[in-house]
């Protein structure tokens, strides 16, 4: 009990230092983990844990993982991803693995059957770190994170084939030194399908799948709706981890990928009415165990064989990243994803995967190579992962600053226009913004840098300019020397404080009406010198405020009122907290805004809510 508890601190202590010191250096939580997992290497030998044992635990993270990610998907839409499904995943991994294995041969010296192993193996990436990293930074709904989706969803699936050829690709010469040895070692232990014929074994797969959507279909809702009656919360989470083990079990038994029945009993749900409270249960399990996951990653790494054998380690886990960053691009640049898309579907696949652990050991197990080059391969996997974190820190330093300063291939449209309000950015902030406009007569130059919404645009007779805003060249070209109005609505933080603070230190005579995200950066855009700053959620919230009160019983003219009231204090105490807001230093950690913050509340909150309390006296008529 004693070395358990000892474990379980370890790994805590471990995740909750490590993760925030990444993530404030920028590095992110996946490389915290994995540096985490990496100090801990030692304690674990000393407390003489399994570390391979341990990771298949966690592995379960991933399976959760994709139940949730199932959940977000309609089932049309995933039919409508059929074919990215097979371009972008199909050509992948059969394009990668032939490349590797090329390599393998020529390079390596490898006979083709060995080669052929490692190139299928070293084709997957980390289903785990990709998804958990394109969750963290936002990036699953762009183009470049739909398609990497797609093919991580492939390569769950190409697991299966990939099993059934390891055997058929074994060397006789290795064939005595296995013998006896435990053929499905890695492979998850029993297989219900494992001596069936292969027309009944595929029936019985098929059967299988099947089942999972029968009872996504019809048992899963009277099971959640009778435990919900109950109102007791944690057999509600019982029952959902319930679900998604069972589907996992069942997925396992006729030998497919767990997460890849996860994923189809998600989407299954994806229309149900407790999809919420599903995501909301499974979520908190799905993230310490993939924490947990990252963490053995890190602790798994053999320094001892990596120092012995570096050379050859950097040699291949630079082969394998190169390698799929040209075929991974080459497909993005077929099917024609923009630039800084390609960018991310590269850089973020590089890597070697989870499943190659297992892909390793089941190769072993089978006679296609040897103890020597498994524990090669086995550093290479866990190296590449480990620099996965780094090709994002990457694509967010370098790639993404392209992109933002005109990086895209489409030259900038040259800008005919002269007129007196300049618009930068036409999406769902700027379309109302320009519509007001136009209806009163009032003509925006629009400038907005997605050349697909600025061609859906001029379908619709809408003029808007292909560019940049940010680019001094382009703004001068728009006329922002003449111009007596610029408003910023674009959807990057870093993109508006640059265009407004080039424009109000060179261009002090231009109104500058911004969007601000939330409420430090409206402080941010007062100290770039922004005077008429609009929060994008904020007059919604307020207008809800609102509604709130009169659903409490207060009449329209008193709801208004006292909605008005809060607002006039809201705005008098963001101007007195942004004096002593600091560019340099988190709002959290500046203690002079902290204080203030504390001050004001307690000298205005008494205020308001004594105003509050007249004007629903007055409305009440008591008064």
């Amino acid at each position: 009990m004693g070395d358990f508890l000892i474990l379980a601190f370890s790994l805590l202590v471990a995740g909750v230092v490590a993760v925030p010191l990444a993530t404030r250096f920028g590095l992110g939580t996946v490389l915290g983990y994995l540096l985490a997992g990496m100090a801990l290497a030692p304690l674990l030998g000393v407390l003489r844990v399994d570390v391979g044992q341990m990771q298949q635990f966690a592995e379960f993270g991933v399976v959760m993982m994709l139940f949730v990610i199932g959940l977000e998907l309609e089932p049309k839409r995933l039919w409508d991803m059929r074919r990215r499904l097979v371009a972008f995943g199909g050509g992948q991994v059969l394009l990668t693995s032939l490349v590797l294995a090329a390599v393998a041969v020529f390079v390596g010296g490898n006979p083709w059957q060995t080669a052929l192993a490692i190139g299928m193996i070293l084709a997957l990436s980390s289903t785990a770190i990709v998804l958990q990293t394109l969750e963290e930074k936002g990036l699953m709904k762009t183009q470049g994170g739909e398609a990497s989706f797609s093919v991580l969803l492939v390569q769950d699936v190409a697991v299966i084939p990939m099993l059934a050829l390891l055997p058929l690709l074994a060397l006789p010469e290795l064939a005595g030194a296995t013998h006896g040895a435990d053929a499905g070692h890695g492979h998850g232990g029993i297989n219900l399908v494992e001596n069936l014929p292969t027309w009944l074994a595929g029936i019985v797969t098929i059967a299988s799948v099947g089942l999972v959507i029968l009872i996504g279909i019809y048992l899963t809702r009277p099971v959640f709706r009778m435990i919900a009656n109950l109102q007791l919360r944690e057999l509600f989470t019982a029952a959902a981890l319930m679900f998604v083990i069972g589907i996992a079990l069942l997925m396992t038994l006729v030998g497919l990928s767990p997460a890849l029945g996860a994923f189809v009993a998600g989407v299954v749900l994806a229309n149900s009415e407790y999809r919420h409270e599903l995501e909301a249960d499974i979520n908190p399990f799905k993230s310490l165990l993939l924490g947990l996951f990252f963490i053995t990653v890190g602790a798994g790494i053999d320094f001892t064989l990596l120092r012995d054998r570096l050379g050859d380690v950097v040699f291949w886990t630079a082969v394998v990243v190169l390698a799929k960053m040209a075929v991974l691009f080459a497909i993005g640049k077929a099917f024609h994803l923009r630039a800084q898309d390609r960018w991310l579907f590269s850089l973020g696949l590089a890597q070697a995967g989870e499943f190659g652990f297992v892909l390793v050991s089941f190769a072993v197990a089978n006679a296609v190579f040897g103890q020597d080059l498994a524990s090669l391969l086995l550093l290479v996997i866990a190296s590449s992962m480990l620099i996965t974190p780094l090709l994002f820190i990457v694509y967010d330093k370098v790639i993404m600053r392209m992109y933002c300063t005109g990086g895209d291939e489409r030259e900038a449209d040259a800008i005919a226009e002269n007129n007196e309000i300049i618009l930068a950015g036409r999406g769902r902030v700027g379309g109302i913004v320009d519509r007001m406009l136009d209806a009163a007569g009032y003509k925006a130059t629009v400038i907005d840098y997605d050349s697909r919404h600025i061609a859906n645009l001029e379908k619709f007779g809408t003029k808007a300019y292909f560019g940049d805003a940010t680019r001094p060249d382009l703004l001068a070209s728009a006329g922002i020397a003449r111009a007596k109005l610029l408003i910023v609505a674009l959807d990057e933080k870093e993109q508006i404080d640059r265009l407004v603070a080039h424009v109000v230190q060179n261009y002090p005579k231009v109104h500058v009406i911004a969007r601000a995200i939330d409420r430090d950066h409206v402080y941010k855009l007062w100290a770039l010198g922004c005077r008429d700053i609009i929060r994008e959620v904020y007059d919604g919230s307020i207008r809800m405020g609102r509604s709130a009160y009169e659903a409490m019983g207060h009449d329209r003219q008193a709801a208004q009122a006292m909605a008005d009231a809060f607002q006039d204090m809201d705005r008098s105490s963001m101007v007195a907290i942004a004096d002593v807001y600091k560019v340099d230093v988190p709002a959290h950690e500046n203690e002079e805004l902290i204080a203030k913050v504390r001050e004001l509340r307690g000298e205005w909150d008494p205020k308001l809510r004594d105003q509050m309390d007249q004007i629903m006296r007055r409305g009440l008529g008591t008064e």
